[in-house]
């Protein structure tokens, strides 16, 4: 019976698209570890610019946006990326050593050597697992480049290792440092994820639509591969005992395994039922919170159907029974597919090396050096469609403007009260801390927080101590606007990408995980959670990136039909992979499914 509609359009309505003010006042809520991450980040950014100050290195404000954009709740996730960048800037330093030598004193190969060095960093960030990582090293080194006419010829390669170490590696090595005190430990991290997906379990349930409960089907669609390769951490670096790092790993995946038999659940449901699976679940979190293992649930009865059954075998599993065996999707490689095949990798890292390489004669013909975050705007800012390119720039110029006039409010009004290094981190802590907690929201509006607090910083941290100077901060604002105008201008009239391509994309993947699903005997189907769990989040990034679509020029604007057809397409596949998921009947009753969902991806 759970297949019985699997070849038909879902009866449920399709979900309202929300106004922005609505969706930025849920964006902007607090949640569970928001505000442990922000405050972090705050100390953490005012410790940077501290250090900049005593020892007066330049450009604090890029170090603090490493730290921003690159740090996560994951206290190991955090020690590793830093040390993996402090390695990557130190390898790819000592690699420009013969660049710098060669171009020091001939502009225009210095300036081919930037336009190099950023091609290739944002190509490789585009077409492989190393994404953004991949611009913020292309930022760092062709700023770099940029300021090796500042240098002694003679001191020219110590000029540039110095200044990598600054920017890149000085904040890197607070982050491990503060990490390793006051980090979060993802054993904690990953036990809070236990109890928030079974607590959304009890509140799906309790609804009497779970299909439809807003914060499950948000959670279906979050990245579970992150919070596996969380648990992989734990086992590796022995953080608890290795029968206790087992069970983490296998409270992911069940847990996961719960939310997709909840969803699987009917709305009509008989109420004895319902009320004894309830039950089970809030025992579970009264064991949780008690910091005991839950027990088991009491065994099904024989008139359960599929997904109540796999609620039982879920929680089961949590409580300590055996996993059985584990149906792993295959492993994504470091470069994509396509990477050398679908010239959009290379014409977007072409598309931001020309921005950059224009903003830079704009400053540099004008030698008008203030306005040089225009260059940094760029790297920051690109994305692989125009409509999300266009929705970012949105963030960022409104990022902007908040952040610019709370820092010249601070520079008015705080500036001149401030005597001491620490008097100006508290300034940078109580800045940052706005601009933090909107970055560390959904991806809808992140980017604006890290604006916020990048144009803050970029307007206090002028030299080496607190500044009262309007002149500085108006040219760095000025910068960030042009490079948002350049950007704009290169993205949406070269090689305009539109989001219904990215969309289709991710819906193809998606069904390709349904077809791995389905092509498993039925008894095995529950185990393919790895599966379940990529369809979900390409699913996800569909929907998010559908939602971007009005933000595209007309141009190359998906017509109302097709984003109602995208938007339908997405949802069908969200069913149809629970269906498969929990049926125990041969593939076969899919085939007519993934066959026109299938025509309605590729057309």
């Amino acid at each position: 019976m759970a297949m019985a509609g699997a070849s038909e359009a879902p009866d449920r309505p399709l979900p309202v698209p929300r106004s922005l003010l609505s969706q930025a006042i849920t964006d902007l809520a607090p949640f569970p570890g928001r505000a442990a991450l922000t405050w972090r980040i705050a100390l953490l950014c005012a410790l940077v610019s501290a250090t900049a100050m005593l020892f007066q290195t330049p450009e604090a404000a890029i170090s603090c946006y490493l730290v921003i954009f690159l740090m996560k709740p994951d206290a190991v996730q955090n020690i590793g990326t830093a040390i993996g960048l402090i390695v990557l800037v130190a390898l790819v330093v000592l690699a420009l050593v013969p660049i710098i030598n060669a171009t020091v004193e001939v502009p225009l190969l210095r300036l081919l050597a930037i336009a190099l060095v950023s091609f290739v960093f944002l190509f490789i960030g585009a077409a492989s697992q190393l994404g953004e990582i991949g611009g913020v090293i292309g930022l760092v080194f062709a700023f770099l480049l940029t300021l090796v006419n500042m240098a002694p010829v003679a001191d020219v390669v110590t000029f540039g290792l110095r200044y990598a170490a600054y920017m890149a590696m000085m904040p890197m090595a607070w982050m491990i440092a503060f990490n390793l005190v006051l980090g979060l430990s993802p054993v904690r991290l990953l036990r809070a994820t236990l109890r928030e997906r079974l607590e959304a379990c009890a509140d799906a349930i309790g609804s009497g639509a779970p299909a439809r409960h807003e914060a499950l089907v948000e959670l279906l669609r979050a990245d579970n591969t992150a919070l596996e390769k969380q648990a992989g951490f734990v086992r590796l670096l022995n953080l608890v005992r290795r029968e206790n790092a087992a069970q983490i790993t296998r409270d992911v995946r069940a847990s996961y395994r719960l939310m997709m038999a909840t969803s699987g659940l009917p709305d009509d449901l008989d109420p004895a039922r319902r009320t004894g699976i309830l039950a089970a679940l809030h025992t579970a979190i009264a064991a949780l919170d008690a910091g005991e293992r839950p027990p088991m649930p009491p065994a099904p009865d024989i008139a359960a159907g599929a997904a109540e059954s796999e609620i039982v075998a879920a929680l089961a599993i949590i409580a300590g029974a055996p996993e059985g065996e584990v149906v792993a999707a295959p492993k994504a490689p470091f470069f994509f597919p396509d990477a050398f095949s679908n010239p959009a990798y290379q014409r977007f890292a072409l598309k931001t090396t020309a921005a950059a390489v224009i903003c830079y004669l704009i400053y540099t013909g004008l030698d008008w050096s203030g306005i040089h975050t225009a260059m940094i705007t760029c790297y920051v800012a690109a994305l692989g469609t125009t409509g999300e390119t266009v929705h970012k720039l949105g963030l960022r110029i409104l990022g902007c403007l908040i952040g610019a006039a709370m820092g010249m409010a601070a520079i008015l009004f705080v500036m001149p009260q401030l005597e001491t290094v620490g008097g100006l981190m508290v300034l940078v802590f109580a800045g940052v801390l706005v601009g933090a907690w909107i970055s560390t929201g959904p991806e809808r509006i992140a980017y604006g927080g890290v604006q916020v607090a990048l144009a803050f910083l970029l307007t206090v941290l002028q030299g080496f101590g607190p500044a009262t100077s309007l002149d500085t901060a108006w040219d760095r604002v000025v910068g960030i606007l042009l490079g948002n105008v350049v950007i704009y201008l290169i993205f949406t009239r070269l090689w305009p990408v539109p989001i219904e391509s990215a969309v289709r994309a991710h819906l193809r993947a998606a069904l390709a995980g349904v077809k791995r699903i389905a092509a498993l005997a039925p008894e095995l189907r529950p185990h393919a959670v790895q599966d379940a769990a990529l369809v979900g989040s390409e699913i996800g990034k569909a929907a998010e990136l559908t939602a971007l679509i009005p933000f595209e020029p007309a141009a190359i604007r998906a017509a109302p039909l097709v984003e109602a057809v995208l938007r339908e397409t997405t949802a069908e596949i969200g069913q149809l992979v629970r269906d498969v998921y929990l049926a125990r009947v041969p593939a076969a009753s899919v085939e007519t499914s993934l066959t026109r969902l299938d025509a309605a991806v590729t057309t």
